[in-house]
């Protein structure tokens, strides 16, 4: 799987300034420390503030929607000479019965026999100055250890949603819809790429949210998001703006981190549980699955485009699971930073490069990469003519790619420029 070390290498940590943005995983947070919030802030005038009357839209709205081509017709034509306030109503009404809540349940007795118990609690988002959290003893049995938010892609159960939201294979995982009916879930696919998965209940007749084309988004343009806000309450509602796109971000959490790549960002509050949630255009449209925020400022959260969810979505309905191409190199993306520290020719393209730990090889042995001859220390400078840069990394553009297809990499090695064919293949779990 092409992907940037977390640590880079020893040669390379000097050079690169990170910006001080600390995003984590919005989902996965437990069950029961949604209570606990829940009841801090019922205790407070902190929930006092909603305004006390919302003014009814002129035009009357449809129903849940079915997803059908003809039903998103009907829904735009709804929308006309309606004014911003009466489309979002509008937009929330209709998409809120396809968003549900995903909830999951371990039997903690068996984690981590003997070692120190992980309380939830850890999380800095309830680190407030001066509330000082107890810390709990280690509990026994099957108990809610956390939740998250999806949306139905389909009419017959099938619910996109964040990968860390159901990344743990040992946990059993519960799907909770808008009317309050519950579902045994079961994970299809895992995306080995993207922080996106597939969950299946087994329902008919539910009703669906249209996709909508996240290249298209404009900065500035309203967006909402919808999702399970702190495990607690479902179907939160937030409105914003697209606060910029093409983002690159390293979201982490307790289960790790990783590098998402061409983030929508948008100032629509992302609270720990709408992990998985769609941000919504006001067509109604999903333009975008809502993933991490930032912990260092105010309504800076993340989305995954659409756009990169619809191949997950069409590979698992053809395939029943997740087809990814790969190259198999491990790679760090080349600036102006990284080029001065190492005294290299160019500024842009990706550097192949091992890790820290003895396994983390430059190219994997028996990959594409190894069969076309790359080594260690070659720069990927273009793939098939588009110039690999920070806007364009070689993961993604390998991502929009399938297995059997043949790219063109041009190729700076040993002070040399030259072209080579890479028949991509398959990506396996075991890779």
């Amino acid at each position: 799987m092409e992907s940037t070390p977390s640590s880079h290498s020893s040669v390379i940590r000097k050079s690169v300034v990170l910006a001080a943005l600390f995003s984590f995983f919005v989902g996965g947070i437990a069950g029961g420390v949604a209570g606990y919030a829940a009841a801090v802030f019922s205790q407070s005038s902190a929930l006092n503030f909603l305004p006390a009357v919302l003014r009814a839209p002129r035009k009357p709205l449809l129903p849940a929607p079915l997803g059908t081509p003809e039903d998103q017709q009907g829904f735009q034509q709804s929308l006309r000479g309606l004014n911003e306030d009466e489309a979002t109503t509008a937009v929330v009404k209709r998409a809120s019965p396809a968003v549900v809540s995903i909830i999951v349940t371990k039997d903690l007795s068996k984690i981590n026999q003997g070692s120190p118990f992980f309380s939830p609690f850890d999380d800095f988002f309830f680190q407030f100055p001066g509330f000082q959290i107890p810390r709990p003893q280690a509990p026994q049995g099957k108990q809610e250890i956390g939740g998250g938010t999806g949306f139905l892609v389909s009419a017959d159960g099938m619910i996109l949603t964040n990968r860390h939201v159901v990344d743990d294979e040992d946990a059993e995982y519960t799907v909770l819809l808008n009317d309050g009916k519950k579902y045994e879930a079961r994970v299809l696919a895992r995306d080995p790429v993207l922080d996106l998965a597939i969950v299946k209940i087994d329902a008919a007749g539910l009703p669906t949210l249209p996709l909508g084309d996240s290249d298209a988004l404009q900065i500035g343009e309203s967006v909402i998001a919808i999702g399970n806000a702190l495990g607690e309450f479902r179907n939160t509602v937030t409105k914003g703006v697209v606060s910029g796109i093409g983002r690159t971000i390293t979201a982490s959490g307790a289960g790790g981190s990783e590098i998402i790549e061409g983030a929508i960002q948008t100032d629509a509050a992302i609270n720990p549980g709408n992990s998985g949630g769609p941000l919504l255009n006001l067509q109604g449209q999903v333009v975008g699955v809502n993933t991490a925020v930032s912990n260092e400022g105010q309504l800076i959260g993340f989305a995954q485009p659409i756009n990169e969810a619809t191949r997950v979505i069409d590979s698992v309905k053809k395939f029943g699971k997740i087809v990814r191409p790969y190259v198999g190199v491990r790679y760090i993306m080349i600036n102006e930073q990284i080029k001065q520290a190492n005294q290299l020719a160019v500024d842009y393209g990706a550097l192949i490069t091992r890790g820290e730990a003895r396994a983390d090889l430059a190219v994997m042995p028996g990959s594409p990469a190894d069969k076309a001859g790359l080594q260690e220390n070659d720069i990927i400078l273009e793939l098939n003519g588009q110039k690999i840069d920070q806007d364009h990394s070689l993961a993604r553009l390998i991502a929009q790619r399938s297995p059997g297809d043949e790219v063109t990499l041009k190729v700076l090695s040993k002070g040399q420029e030259k072209e080579v064919k890479v028949k991509l293949e398959e990506y396996k779990e075991s890779q």
